[in-house]
């Protein structure tokens, strides 16, 4: 006779176990301590077996019953219901340990000994910021397309379409490496493609030489209440023109204050050569002034959350929006701005800007330059720029009418 539900429930303790049928090979087993569990008995390949449900009354007579019938239906396909039972733990126990974090952070310590160590670091930041949130205790192996998406659009409402790219494709190394582990069999990434919001590619935004007097005041007056460590980060890329992800990773051990040189390793650099910057007294006294703020620590400009880590690329661009730039200046903008600026206006040869702003040759001939070439006229130049930028600050120079002397 079926059981029910108020015999589960009044069932009571005796001396030795025993057992309420149900049908089916389904049975109550009650002990002698009170506890009810939850049992089915079946044969598989000619042996008796066991299979448990659960304790009574957190597993229902009704959850109970829908179990049986599952495992009844196992059998009948000729599959083990024990065997099936295992392997779906293991399999939850996998993804558990297989999470996307999981993953990425194997697949990154992996990867970085081929990465320089700023690129390395803004990969895991970027993750960290962005990923790992929304998918990070995810196990990879049920990540969808619509999951990755719906991670991605949150960094695009923000603007930042280049951003949600680069981690698009990280993403997509990520499922890749999971795949070529065994622990994932579909990378969703690619069939994204057309869904994310195209990144226009083109010219940095600049301003030209006639808008430094507002964009010198703005920075002076500093309205926007911009941290002094961000004020000087734009400062000293207005002075030196490096890239921005070369400031931004600069190290103390860098700099020769004494004889005013910054050589940023090969590592650090696009062209992975080495390259000499000639620091201006205006840069010196300056970088005299951050070690005040940085000095004791590693980086020229550490993340406030993070120090190990430098700041965010994302910093300087964010500081010249406040400061009433955006869409007008950005970071790199303060190279096209040297570039133009002291062609035109200061006199300088294409050659030695070129030079200094480490572009990318065309030739082998050119690509053999030492790193020192030009390192007389670019020290000058940099002086030069250096000075012209002080006199329009103080009202002294009209921007574009000032001569190389």
């Amino acid at each position: 006779m079926p059981l029910t539900d108020a015999a589960c429930k009044n069932a009571k303790p005796k001396e030795k176990p025993y057992k309420l049928a149900d049908g089916g090979g389904l049975h109550l087993l009650v002990k002698p301590n009170g506890g009810r569990y939850w049992r089915m008995k079946y044969r598989h390949g000619g042996k008796e077996k066991l299979l448990a449900f659960g304790v009574y009354p957190a597993v229902s007579l009704s959850d109970a019953r829908r179990q049986r019938d599952e495992a009844r239906e196992r059998i009948a396909s000729g599959d083990d219901p024990a065997v099936v039972k295992r392997k779906a733990k293991q399999l939850d126990a996998l993804n558990k340990e297989n999470t996307f974090e999981a993953i990425a952070r194997e697949w990154h310590a992996n990867k970085k000994a081929t990465l320089t160590p700023d690129y390395a670091a803004n990969i895991l930041a970027r993750l960290e910021a962005d990923i790992f949130p929304a998918l990070g205790a995810r196990p990879i192996a049920d990540i969808e397309a619509l999951d990755v998406l719906d991670a991605l659009r949150q960094i695009e409402k923000r603007g930042a379409l280049e951003i949600a790219r680069r981690n698009a494709q990280v993403c997509g190394q990520v499922f890749r490496y999971a795949i070529a582990t065994g622990r994932a069999k579909y990378n969703p990434v690619p069939d994204l493609k057309d869904a994310l919001k195209p990144v226009q590619h083109g010219h940095y935004a600049a301003i030209d030489a006639k808008e430094l007097p507002d964009f010198l005041r703005a920075l002076d007056r500093n309205d926007a209440r911009l941290y002094a460590l961000t004020r000087l980060a734009i400062r000293i890329l207005m002075l030196t023109f490096v890239r921005t992800g070369e400031l931004i990773g600069a190290r103390w051990s860098e700099f020769d204050l004494e004889h005013a040189l910054w050589i940023i390793p090969a590592e650090r650099m696009k062209m992975r050569k080495d390259h000499m910057v000639p620091l201006a007294r205006q840069t010196v006294a300056l970088l005299g002034e951050l070690q005040s703020i940085s000095g004791e620590r590693e980086l020229l400009f550490p993340n406030q959350a993070r120090p190990a880590y430098p700041m965010s690329n994302n910093t300087i661009l964010k500081a010249l929006e406040r400061l009433g730039y955006k869409g007008k200046m950005t970071g790199h903008g303060f190279r096209a701005l040297a570039m133009s600026t002291i062609k035109e206006k200061l006199g300088y040869r294409h050659e030695v800007v070129d030079r200094q702003l480490a572009h990318a040759h065309r030739n082998k001939v050119d690509a053999a330059y030492d790193r020192a070439k030009f390192l007389d006229e670019r020290i000058a130049m940099m002086q030069h720029w250096a000075d012209y930028l002080d006199g329009i600050a103080a009202g002294k120079v009209i921007a574009g009418n000032f001569k190389r002397a």
